[in-house]
């Protein structure tokens, strides 16, 4: 990759290539670039990697900062999609696994100001951001299931969604919109969290997300057994699973969800973003606008 991308720049730019070790790895790498005041880190692979590199950015709850003593415009980000799923890119549009395209697309260098979604764990002291899609109960351990069989390509997403089903229960949850009231939300299977509008190799969950508008678009599905999952599941590739009787969308700045205590229950509720497991309930989704320069 590295070759292609000083062919292309030219000797205008200081392009330095780092590979990851290990699960989290990316994180770092892209912190202390953006500390060391890099004009752009480009993430090279799928939606995790992405989502690792976005981390990258923050730190205690704030934007890394760089140490130059005179530096010079925000990092941008940027990415080169070889993943399995790399939803993020479908969203834009852009060709998968096509290196090439992606070159002439950073070579260009348009950027625009991206929103960011963040999740906030509280018992797990966890807070973490993303741009594409988190989610919550079977979506979320599908997407932990998933994980195991990458080599399947995209049909391990609707392999972890079926695996997902055979122990499931749906689950009344509080949640809460934008700091208003409380409401129970009974039989739950599962709710989303979108910026943008793909999850799960390709499956258009958020019609309607956009990460430029400053909001984030919640799916919720109750009551959604495995044979509605394999009977429409051409409408959730086509996003018209939103006219559905079992699914409800909503807009919002902020959603929080907890479990509800009485409940008796066989296993906790996932929480994930951009694919990657990061805990259990309870959380809060909140979006940052224009959070980030994107390179488009």
């Amino acid at each position: 990759m590295l070759p292609d991308l000083s062919s292309r720049l030219g000797r205008q730019c200081n392009i330095r290539e780092e590979l990851t070790t290990g699960p989290l790895h990316a994180i770092e790498i892209a912190r202390e670039a953006v500390r060391d005041g890099a004009a752009a880190v480009i993430a090279v692979g799928g939606d995790g990697t992405l989502h690792e590199v976005l981390n990258g950015f923050f730190e205690d709850g704030k934007l890394v900062q760089s140490r130059e003593l005179h530096p010079g415009p925000p990092t941008a980000l940027g990415l080169i999609p070889m993943g399995t799923g790399s939803d993020l890119a479908r969203h834009f549009r852009w060709k998968l696994n096509d290196k090439y395209q992606a070159i002439d697309r950073l070579v260009k260098g348009q950027k625009r100001r991206i929103d960011v979604g963040r999740v906030q764990l509280p018992e797990d002291r966890i807070d973490r951001y993303f741009l594409n899609v988190a989610s919550l109960h079977l979506s979320a351990k599908a997407g932990h299931i998933a994980a195991m069989y990458k080599k399947l390509g995209n049909f391990c997403y609707v392999l972890g969604a079926l695996k997902a089903f055979r122990a499931h229960e749906d689950r009344d949850l509080r949640m809460r919109i934008n700091g208003g009231p409380w409401t129970v939300v009974p039989k739950v299977t599962a709710a989303c969290v979108g910026n943008a509008k793909y999850f799960g190799g390709g499956m258009k969950i958020a019609p309607t997300a956009d990460p430029f508008d400053g909001s984030l678009e919640v799916v919720s599905l109750a009551d959604y057994k495995w044979y509605d999952f394999v009977l429409k599941m051409h409408m959730l590739y086509q996003g018209t699973h939103v006219h559905l009787d079992k699914v409800t969308t909503t807009s919002v700045h902020t959603f929080e969800v907890e479990e509800i205590e009485y409940q008796s229950r066989r296993e906790d509720v996932f929480v994930q973003a951009d694919g990657e497991h990061l805990g259990f309930l309870p959380a809060k989704f909140s979006i940052l606008p224009e959070q980030l320069n994107f390179i488009l």
